[in-house]
């Protein structure tokens, strides 16, 4: 699978086997992006810098499905609110890109109301 469309189709696919649908109103697949999102943090949970990047080494694959779960539920929302993703995730990159100027943030973390 090459594109976002496609991935589209095929989790709509899956869906629509399943006869899920009835159970996907907004907020439960918001809630189960959250909940899918809460698992790719339980990996770093409690585990220092060092630990965390041995861990990565060796659960990459744990890690990575976690994160195809939050795409998944992801692409699925913005189907279902017909909201075109890469559109909007286009807009937010030039939105962030004048909220945080190079010159103001590089090599900052703050907030940007705060700088």
């Amino acid at each position: 699978m090459k594109n976002i469309d496609e991935l589209t189709k095929k989790i709509i696919a899956f869906r629509d086997a399943r006869d899920w649908k009835q159970f996907h109103n907004p907020k439960d697949v918001a809630i189960s992006l959250n909940l899918e999102a809460a698992e790719v943090l339980e990996h770093f949970q409690w585990k220092s810098k060092e630990e965390i990047e041995k861990y990565v080494e060796t659960n990459k694959v744990e890690i990575g499905e976690e994160l195809a779960d939050v795409l998944c539920w992801v692409l699925l929302m913005s189907h279902d609110l017909k909201i075109d993703i890469l559109e909007a995730l286009g807009k937010k990159i030039l939105k962030n890109e004048e909220k945080y100027p190079v010159e103001k943030v590089k090599g900052k973390h703050t907030k940007y109301n705060k700088l």
